[in-house]
């Protein structure tokens, strides 16, 4: 594995885990983190013995957002625009579009950009003292990253609109209600028990992690008629691969399936 110093990422398994770390800073986005996050998030899709994906922070956090210290004091020739697209956006994506569930275990402060990254992934496991904090109007800007996608596809227009508005830091408890977190846990068992849980879903055969998790990226956008169509190509993909084949006869023989993702 790669060394990295703003991320740390180790293997349990087949579930990778990674975490930010710049713990001192909340785990606040500077370039260092930015440029190595994306290097992580390319190592663990690309590894085939990772099944399943965790991401966290260090310390009490697990993101602040944008760390506002690494701003440029000159900003006559900076755009936001080129950085939002040219050094987040890569990673987010890599994360939606990867071929394996990625699940966020959020601790403590989820905020602005740092939001989007927790929201991005296909699950989330929140502490109970953790909250999603949209603080953009408190400092005249907008929610970046992708995060009002996820919030008007979640929450629906009024409520995600009300949620930037009003910066409320929503508690564990309320985002589990509204539907932004899967589950909510201690604080101090949040990585044991998303590992639990990963490991749980790592044992699921990979093809059907990683078609599903297409499907409903597809679904989101697509009309129904198309979104049955698209299944349906998915789904010949799944029928006839070696791991469709080996899962009929380990539930004939009563045993547990080895699964080879193919």
């Amino acid at each position: 594995m790669s060394h990295y110093e703003a991320v740390q990422i180790k293997l349990q398994g087949a579930v990778g885990v990674v975490t930010l770390n710049r713990p001192d800073r909340l785990n606040s986005f500077d370039g260092s983190l930015r440029r190595e996050l994306l290097l992580a998030v390319r190592e663990m899709n690309a590894n085939d013995s990772v099944r399943v994906v965790v991401l966290t922070g260090a310390g009490r956090a697990f993101s602040a957002g944008a760390d506002l210290a690494d701003m440029p004091e000159d900003r006559t020739n900076f755009r936001v625009e080129d950085q939002l697209n040219g050094e987040y956006k890569p990673a987010l994506l890599e994360i939606h579009e990867g071929p394996k569930p990625w699940i966020s275990a959020i601790n403590g402060a989820c905020a602005g950009i740092g939001s989007a990254l927790g929201m991005v992934c296909d699950l989330t496991v929140m502490a109970e003292d953790a909250y999603i904090y949209q603080a953009f109007a408190a400092i005249s800007l907008v929610p970046d990253g992708g995060a009002t996608w996820h919030l008007v596809r979640t929450l629906g227009r009024k409520r995600a609109y009300e949620m930037i508005v009003t910066g409320e830091k929503v508690s564990a408890q309320k985002c589990l209600e509204w539907g932004l977190c899967n589950r909510v846990v201690p604080a101090e068992t949040l990585l044991e028990d998303t590992l639990n849980w990963a490991n749980e879903i790592a044992a699921k055969a990979p093809l059907s992690l990683r078609y599903a998790k297409e499907a409903i990226n597809d679904a989101i956008e697509q009309p129904l008629a198309e979104t049955i169509s698209a299944e349906a190509k998915l789904q010949h993909i799944c029928i006839s691969s070696e791991d469709a084949k080996e899962g009929v006869v380990a539930f004939m023989q009563k045993r547990d399936a080895n699964w080879k993702g193919r």
